[in-house]
Formats: structure tokens, sequence, C-alpha cells
């Protein structure tokens, strides 16, 4: 309760993404916000729009990129982690799923 209270909630809560890599606090408040994603919006005419977040990282390589990616796919339930090297265009998948729950039909990444 003290976290929800605080000055800065999310700053407190994205300091934990990752502690052993120093500085990046902006990238680890955008994972944290991705983690618990954006709210789904239905419009008037029916169409849902969902509140998913997607996120690039580009940068040099050795500034812990990897690393954070790594941290955040092992805190998230349904999280896959894979590279480019280690994937081709091919080797990346997507599966259509149903909520057995909500009945509500899902895209699944994966990789091969």
């Amino acid at each position: 309760m003290a976290v929800a209270t605080g000055e800065d909630p999310i700053g407190s809560l994205s300091s934990s993404i990752a502690p052993e890599i120093f500085g990046h606090e902006d990238i680890k408040r955008s994972l944290l916000l991705q983690l618990v994603s954006g709210c789904t919006r239905k419009l008037p005419d029916g169409m849902r729009i969902r509140g998913d977040i997607n996120i690039c990282l580009m940068g040099d390589p050795g500034v812990a990129k990897s690393q954070l990616l790594k941290h955040v796919a092992s805190i998230a339930p349904r999280g896959v982690y894979t590279t480019g090297k280690g994937s081709s265009g091919v080797g990346l998948t997507a599966a259509i799923t149903k909520d057995t729950t909500t009945g509500e039909l899902a895209l699944e990444g994966g990789a091969l």
C-alpha cells in the first residue's frame, strides 16, 4: 500500500525491473506500462480498440536492451523472448486461440 500512496508509484515499481541494470529509467517505465497494458475501448459503432502497448527498443550494442527484454519476458505470464539472430522471418509464428473463460479470440506470438 505504501507504493500506491507514495510520491511516484510508477517510478518505484519500474525501478524493480532489472535492478542490476543502472539507469534506463524511461525504458523501464515504458516496459512496466507495457506489462500492465492499456484500456480496451469499445466505440459506439461496436469496433473494439485493443489496449496493448508495443515497444521497439533500438540502440547501440551493449546498452542492456536484451537483458531488459529477457527480464520482462520472465515476469510476463505469456511472455516469449526471441531475437532476430535466433529466428528468421519464417521462424516467428502466430496463432489464433480462443480463451476458454471469455470466449474471446487472441493472437499469440511464438518462435520456432
